[in-house]
């Protein structure tokens, strides 16, 4: 009997394993659970396939493409596209390795379209609501949120928060330091007097947790009992409780408060490259996605652009002849309220978008002007 050779989920996990020596864990396990998909598939829909030789692209990749599509849940199209990354990778690897692949089993008309999700931000009377109820609660679970939406922090980022993250810059400023996060960086964010408030407020808390939660959370800034798990879902739960408590409309999760601290900082100013910063995104149109633009922040904008183009083109104030010179007018004060009114009739031509007026407001000085001379025929005679 012919030898089939080794097994492709041998090949695939000694491949695996190689990989492991410089990704991440997390990393590998992606690709350790893509391959277990793909190859669960390829043994149930074609069971002669035994060497990486005979994997085509029709059927075995279209027909895997197509699985991908009619899974219920549907999955979403963020999935899909790393499931492809990550299978390409180990096919061209393994096609690098020796082994004989045929060429482009995986091509880019393969790829889903992104998937693009508004942000929801919570409302103004929501964010209020939830706020004075975890102000109420005052837990240390309460408090951590209340630091998650003062400072737009990821919820990871904060259960790995130092016991000395907030750092004082002189005088009343201070920092929040946020250790290597999502994207594997550090950043500093600034912070108020009410948000050191709270991390003071945590670190009075943390010090009743129980002996053995601060005994493995040495430098820790949110006592755990074990990994950060439990942390997440204690969060998870409490503030659930909170939103449910404070009557908030719609699920409330931990990253609505990081979309609300993103929309609410642009409110106030802060332009979208210190967000980023802030935020600790590496793209800005990540920052955008983040931000939440709605009628009343329009309507504000535009209002605001007027008035600074009014500045830009200000019409400065002459002086004028007052109602005492007024009657004791001579030639000189009429000829400098002349000049006055047909000086601002330009200044305010210059304002006029419509060619209309414009052309109406040039002819209006133009008679002034004239009256001006007529003014000078007459005292010369």
């Amino acid at each position: 009997m012919k030898s089939l050779g080794p097994r492709l989920d041998d090949i695939f996990e000694r491949h695996i394993q190689v990989l492991a020596t410089t990704l991440r864990p997390h990393t590998v396990t992606n690709y350790r659970y893509c391959a277990r998909k793909f190859l669960v598939y390829l043994h149930a829909t074609f069971p002669q396939l035994h060497k990486l030789s005979q994997l085509r692209r029709d059927p075995h990749l279209t027909g895997w493409l197509c699985f991908l599509c009619q899974q219920n849940p549907p999955i979403h199209n963020y999935t899909r596209s790393q499931l492809l990354i990550q299978l390409r990778r180990l096919l061209r690897d393994l096609a690098d390795n020796g082994h004989h692949l045929s060429p482009d089993l995986i091509r880019p008309e393969d790829f889903p379209p992104h998937d693009h999700f508004l942000p929801r931000p919570l409302s103004p009377k929501d964010d209020e609501r939830l706020q004075l109820q975890l102000r109420k609660t005052d837990t240390l679970q309460s408090n951590a949120l209340r630091l998650i939406r003062a400072t737009g922090i990821r919820a990871q980022e904060c259960i790995d928060l130092g016991l000395d993250c907030l750092q004082q810059l002189g005088g009343l400023e201070a920092a929040l330091h946020v250790p290597l996060g999502k994207l594997h960086r550090e950043r500093w964010i600034p912070v108020d007097e009410e948000t050191q408030r709270i991390v003071a407020r945590i670190i009075q808390l943390r010090a009743s947790a129980p002996a053995f939660w601060l005994a493995r959370s040495d430098g820790l800034l949110l006592p755990r009992r074990g990994g950060r798990h439990p942390v997440y879902d204690m969060l998870r739960r409490a503030l659930a409780q909170a939103a449910q408590h404070a009557g908030c409309t719609g699920k409330v999760t931990q990253h609505r408060l990081r979309h609300t601290y993103a929309t609410e900082m642009v409110r106030l100013g802060v332009s979208l490259p210190a967000l980023m910063q802030m935020l600790g995104h590496k793209d800005i149109n990540m920052t955008l996605r983040y931000v939440e633009v709605v009628q009343l922040d329009l309507q504000r904008e535009f209002h605001r652009a007027c008035q600074n183009n009014a500045a830009l083109h200000s019409i400065p104030q002459l002086p004028l002849p007052s109602p005492a010179d007024s009657a004791h007018a001579d030639l000189a004060t009429v000829r400098g309220a002349i000049a006055t009114v047909r000086h601002l009739l330009q200044l305010f031509q210059v304002q006029l978008v419509d060619p209309s007026a414009r052309r109406k407001v040039r002819r209006l000085t133009q008679r002034i002007f004239n009256v001006g001379r007529e003014l000078d025929n007459v005292t010369a005679k």
